[in-house]
């Protein structure tokens, strides 16, 4: 699932055949170009450096300027409304690396938006985050898609989760797409059982109404 999101964010090139955007083959994008439509969040992120997470957030800006260009008046304009949309504003002078999991991520996300992307990828983007981290940033997702993206793509062992708050799923085995639809089509205990290889109960969950995932 990794690779295949990195093949879709131009990361890694296929063996064969080529991925579009549109009605362009990503290997005839410029790379600055590429930033301007796709942002990518990864499971996580080291910095070498003591970046603030202002810094770190105002490197997304890079499509938009030239090198060694000051930052312009648009430019903070952005950067706090991204910080703000993914509630980092507050940590904006901390140094990145004093900030919790949680926090990191909300940060790398917002230097993602930063770009100005149309289409938002993110690899297992709450792997290493409690529960109340992993609502917090798709809930965060969930307001990015209404109000500044085109489209989402997230990849996520947690089928919950991804029932909760995506509206489309796409489940993968062995390399092979075995269902595409809508969570409530998509999510019965036949094909759970035979995607995770383990009996699985299927209940209703009593806030929302929707699929559970459970283990009987």
């Amino acid at each position: 699932k990794s690779t295949l999101l990195k093949l879709m964010a131009g990361m890694l090139h296929p063996a064969s055949g080529e991925v579009r955007l549109g009605e362009s083959s990503l290997s005839r994008i410029s790379r600055r170009d590429l930033a301007r439509k796709l942002g990518f969040v990864g499971q996580s992120i080291r910095s070498e450096f003591d970046y603030t997470a202002y810094e770190m957030v105002a490197m997304g800006r890079f499509p938009h300027t030239t090198a060694f260009a000051p930052e312009s008046r648009e430019d903070r304009r952005i950067i706090q409304q991204c910080m703000t949309q993914t509630e980092v504003w507050q940590f904006r002078e901390r140094a990145f690396s004093q900030l919790s999991g949680g926090e990191q991520q909300r940060v790398i996300l917002a230097s993602a938006l930063c770009q100005q992307p149309q289409i938002l990828l993110l690899d297992e983007p709450t792997a290493s985050l409690d529960l109340h981290h992993q609502q917090q940033f798709f809930g965060i997702l969930r307001d990015l898609q209404s109000a500044a993206l085109d489209s989402i793509v997230t990849v996520t062992h947690d089928i919950n989760l991804a029932i909760r708050f995506c509206r489309r799923l796409l489940v993968l085995k062995t390399g092979q797409i075995v269902a595409d639809d809508a969570p409530e089509r998509v999510v019965t205990e036949s094909l759970m059982a035979e995607v995770y290889e383990t009996p699985v109960a299927i209940t209703t969950h009593p806030c929302d109404g929707k699929p559970l995932v459970s283990l009987p």
